[in-house]
C-alpha cells in the first residue's frame, strides 16, 4: 500500500509533530541568537522564545479555526487575495500579542519590541520556506515510497 504524499493526506499525529518540529528548530536556533545579540542570558531568551512559540501556535489554531468560519459564512475562495488577507492578519494579530510580552519581558520599549518582532518576522519568512522544503523533501523520500502493510 502506498501513502499519499500530498499535504491533505497528513495525519493529526503528523501535523503536531511538523509543527512541533519547526517549533523546536526555531527556539534552538533564535534562542542563541537573540541572547548573544541582545547580550542577554541563554536562559531569559530561551524562555521568551518559548514563550513566543507557544504563543504562535495557540494563535495559529485559534485564528485558523476563525478564518475557517468567515470563509464558511462569507463563502469566499481561497485564492491569492484571500491568502494575502489571512497571512497578513494572522501577523498583524501575533504582533499584537508578542510585542507586549517581549516589552515586558526583556524591560524595553514598545517600539524596541516591534523592531524586534519585525526582526523575527524576517527570521521566520525564509526559515518557515527552508524547512517545509527540506520537511516535504524528507517526507517524499523516506515516507513517499511504498510501505508494507502493517496492523497498527
Amino acid at each position: 500500500m502506498q501513502k499519499s504524499n500530498s499535504p491533505t493526506s497528513r495525519s493529526l499525529r503528523e501535523r503536531i509533530a511538523h509543527a512541533l518540529a519547526f517549533e523546536f528548530i526555531a527556539v534552538v536556533l533564535c534562542a542563541p541568537t537573540l541572547a548573544w545579540l541582545m547580550g542577554k542570558s541563554l536562559a531569559h531568551l530561551g524562555i521568551l522564545t518559548l514563550m513566543f512559540s507557544s504563543i504562535a501556535m495557540l494563535w495559529n489554531m485559534l485564528f485558523n479555526a476563525l478564518f475557517d468560519r468567515a470563509q464558511a459564512r462569507l463563502g469566499f475562495q481561497r485564492g491569492l487575495w484571500a491568502r494575502l488577507v489571512h497571512a497578513s492578519l494572522f501577523e498583524v494579530g501575533l504582533i499584537v500579542v508578542l510585542v507586549p510580552v517581549a516589552a515586558w519581558w526583556l524591560s524595553i520599549s514598545l517600539f524596541q519590541a516591534l523592531m524586534l518582532d519585525l526582526a523575527l518576522i524576517l527570521f521566520f519568512l525564509p526559515y518557515t520556506m527552508g524547512f517545509n522544503w527540506a520537511y516535504d523533501s524528507l517526507r517524499a523520500r523516506y515516507w513517499g515510497r511504498p510501505q508494507p502493510c502493517s496492523v497498527v
